[in-house]
């Protein structure tokens, strides 16, 4: 599979990687319903087996239960994936979710992540969130005193803006930023990707098909059908009026796959990485079978009629959208 140096480390990414924000199960507020250990393993392995060559997680999917889930599946394992994990969203007894970037708190977070993991240093450490804000300099400078001890290999950031980014970088050098980057969340594109290209920094999308969204799999009945323990029945773009517009959207782009043989999903993943700044995209799966479309979609060039096909689609939506919001 083809890959790609993240920003200015030695780190070579495959252009897709394997996000297990689902594999954490239900029991937490952003859970995506009940899911199956056995089978999360399985989709790891056959991740690795298919060229996959590194695994995205953090401590608060499923309140640590994602990292513990990986460190079973890797144990034993003679060359391990690269693994990117993130700090600073903690819990309570109650399962309430907080955020703490304070220097014991990041420091204390990397041990119980790297004990999870059965790891002994974390390639890729990043902050989730910058909050509170006025900590973030704390929270990155004992980023900075990990790498420098060895328990972490390079520092990343996840949700940080322009100006967070301009603050840490004078403390520690800044390896990658994790952004939510999809057809239907597009605010990195003026700001945030050209900083980054000119400061070497690698950029690693998240939600590239939108939660599942721009699968092409996804319908009606199945939205209206969430359970209260996936998070998604409370996004509104799963709900009206977003949802009609949204379905639609994917039947116009699967015109567009068709075309080139490919589906829907690996056109809307296409898209993302189709800027140069762009080093990886984090797919989701929690089911072996929910691989195989993604492994056809790494290689994949888009030529710049289909992109201009797409942003007319995109176009049309927001037009629509705004009209709704305003009636």
């Amino acid at each position: 599979m083809i890959t790609k140096k993240l920003g200015w480390t030695d780190l070579d990414f495959t252009r897709i990687g394997l996000g297990t924000w689902a594999m954490g199960g239900p029991e937490w507020q952003f859970g995506w319903g009940p899911q199956d250990d056995k089978k999360s393993i399985k989709t790891i392995y056959k991740a690795l087996d298919n060229g996959i060559n590194w695994i995205d997680t953090a401590a608060v999917y499923g309140l640590g239960h994602s990292e513990t889930i990986i460190g079973k599946a890797l144990k034993g394992m003679g060359q391990k994936p690269i693994i990117a994990s993130k700090c600073s969203r903690v819990w309570n007894e109650k399962k309430e979710l907080g955020s703490n970037l304070k220097r014991d708190n990041i420091r204390k977070e990397c041990e119980s992540s790297l004990k999870r993991l059965q790891i002994e240093t974390i390639d890729l450490y990043q902050i989730h969130w910058p909050r509170p804000e006025e900590d973030i300099e704390e929270g990155w400078g004992a980023v900075a005193e990990l790498i420098r001890e060895g328990k972490v290999r390079y520092g990343g950031v996840c949700n940080f803006n322009v100006r967070q980014l301009e603050r840490i970088l004078p403390i520690h050098p800044v390896a990658s930023l994790q952004p939510p980057y999809s057809m239907l969340v597009r605010g990195i594109e003026n700001e945030i990707l050209p900083f980054c290209g000119e400061n070497n920094i690698g950029v690693v999308a998240y939600s590239p098909m939108y939660k599942g969204l721009l699968t092409g799999k996804f319908t009606r009945e199945r939205a209206e059908n969430l359970p209260e323990s996936d998070h998604r029945c409370r996004d509104p773009r799963f709900m009206e009026p977003e949802l009609t517009l949204n379905l639609h959207l994917v039947e116009e782009l699967e015109k567009i796959a068709g075309d080139n043989g490919k589906t829907v999903l690996q056109l809307a993943i296409a898209w993302v990485l189709r800027h140069p700044e762009m080093t990886s995209a984090i797919v989701g799966a929690r089911k072996p079978e929910q691989l195989d479309d993604f492994f056809g979609a790494a290689d994949w060039t888009l030529s710049g009629d289909d992109v201009n096909k797409v942003e007319m689609l995109l176009k049309e939506r927001e037009e629509k959208l705004d009209k709704i919001k305003k009636e």
